[in-house]
């Protein structure tokens, strides 16, 4: 053992560097800044022609890999898909937009972790206005205080009045209308308990946007079983198709193809370590900004 300070201190720097190669460690994120760089022409040609800047979800997306735990650790395919999915649906991948999620799925198939893409509420409601039908997209939480009453059939009827403050209680409901140009309207009510059997079929149940922006979620889902029975557009077909699975095709024709559902489980999310985001985040512009936390819808 040597008595040099100098050289214990060296000798600590460099088994420190080596402990960081370890398999339990993997040295992913570099790499995959990389391949977001190296991604930027094809997002540039996938983004639609009414929304710019490839550069700027290629930064949106190295600020999710700081942001969310293990999503860096993710392999490239699942990444890449997710990725060129938002582009070409020309949604804001990122908690900030409220518009898709790209959260860590551990493979339990593959031991691999995978990016799953989960459409926001924000998204669907953007892509709906897209339809050259659409007219009119509402998506409302009922409370207990609310005088609210609905009715299928022939002749459907919904009828909804908010209470106000603290007379609101706790939701009871959520509900989405929509309206068309050609005159039709649908609507549909889920109470709490369909809800809640739909999260609990979701991998990302207990967190990400479910726990933190839940009633967004809820609402989500009730536009969701409304676009079974409305028209859609492409773009919406290719969203509800690709929400929660895992895409590892970025080629173009890979968005006309369903993603996959397997069993596995989604990671918790944790925000990163400052002292752990690699050095190679800094060469792009705005990369280091502090992510900021999702808004309730």
């Amino acid at each position: 053992m040597s008595t040099n300070l100098a050289e214990r201190v060296a000798n600590k720097r460099n088994g420190a560097r080596t402990l960081a190669t370890q398999p339990n460690r993997p040295e992913q994120t570099p790499t995959l800044v990389q391949f977001v760089q190296r991604l930027l022409p094809e997002i540039k040609r996938a983004l639609p022609e009414h929304v710019g800047g490839a550069d700027r979800i290629g930064r949106i997306a190295l600020t999710e890999l700081r942001r969310v735990d293990h999503l860096a650790e993710c392999t490239q395919e699942s990444f890449a898909g997710a990725l060129m999915t938002c582009s070409a649906l020309g949604l804001e991948p990122g908690g900030v937009s409220g518009e898709a999620y790209l959260l860590p799925f551990w493979n339990k198939k593959v031991r691999a972790y995978e990016v799953q893409l989960v459409i926001g509420y924000q998204g669907m409601i953007k892509l709906f206005w897209q339809h050259p039908l659409a007219t009119g997209l509402d998506a409302h939480t009922v409370y207990e205080g609310d005088e609210f009453a609905y009715e299928y059939g022939l002749e459907p009827k919904l009828r909804h009045v908010p209470a106000r403050g603290s007379a609101k209680g706790r939701p009871t409901h959520y509900y989405a209308v929509a309206r068309l140009a050609n005159g039709g309207n649908a609507f549909v009510v889920l109470d709490v308990d369909d809800v809640e059997a739909i999260r609990k079929r979701s991998k990302a149940k207990d967190f990400g946007p479910w726990a933190t922006d839940y009633d967004a979620m809820a609402r989500k889902t009730a536009i969701r079983q409304l676009f079974k029975t409305i028209p859609k557009s492409a773009e919406l077909a290719r969203a509800v198709a690709h929400d929660e699975t895992v895409r590892r095709d970025a080629s173009a024709e890979g968005l006309d193809t369903p993603g996959e559902y397997f069993e596995g489980e989604i990671v918790e999310q944790a925000p990163a370590a400052v002292e752990d985001v690699p050095a190679e985040f800094s060469g792009w512009p705005e990369a280091a900004e502090q992510p900021v936390e999702p808004a309730a819808q």
